[in-house]
């Protein structure tokens, strides 16, 4: 296992989290039809990432696209990625170094074939989450609404704020 692993999917998890806080507040009229984008790009990000667990535990996922119809609320969608969060960061600590280079097999929803090693798989959920949650950011801001900072130093500092004082 690789040390920085965990700390990718804490990192990950940490943003999630304060991005779905962002979304669970109450929005006025004027600014529903951007915050019902939001939360269908941070659901896409949450149906990738049970596609990819699926891929990785060999499971069958049942999606046909890379998002649901429905659009779940704010709260639900929150805790179904902490769920979800909680896997992968388990996972990530776990998983051994030479099962991490294990090369595996599967489908793309549209019926392509695909193949990455399990540490491709982990690093493309991290680095796709981070480039949605972007988006998603840039999309609130234009609607007039404030979204999180999401810095690796403010999640550490936030965590653990003795790393002011040294």
């Amino acid at each position: 296992m690789t040390p920085i692993l965990p700390s990718l999917f804490d990192y990950k998890a940490w943003a999630d989290n304060d991005m779905m806080a962002v979304l669970c507040a109450p929005v006025d009229a004027a600014k529903q039809p951007a915050h019902h984008k939001a939360i269908r790009l941070m659901n896409h990000i949450h149906v990738v990432d049970k596609i990819f667990i699926a891929h990785l535990t060999g499971a069958q996922h049942g999606y046909t696209a890379t998002n649901t119809p429905e659009t779940p609320s704010p709260e639900q969608l929150s805790w179904d990625m902490a769920d979800t969060a909680a896997w992968l960061k388990d996972y990530a600590g776990r998983i051994s170094t030479d099962k991490l280079q294990e090369a595996v097999t599967f489908t793309f929803t549209d019926g392509d074939r695909g193949n990455m090693t399990r540490l491709e798989m982990l690093l493309h959920l991290h680095a796709h989450g981070t480039y949605h949650r972007g988006q998603v950011s840039q999309m609130l801001k234009d609607a007039g609404l404030t979204p999180p900072r999401e810095l690796l130093t403010r999640m550490l500092h936030t965590q653990e704020p003795q790393r002011r004082t040294h």
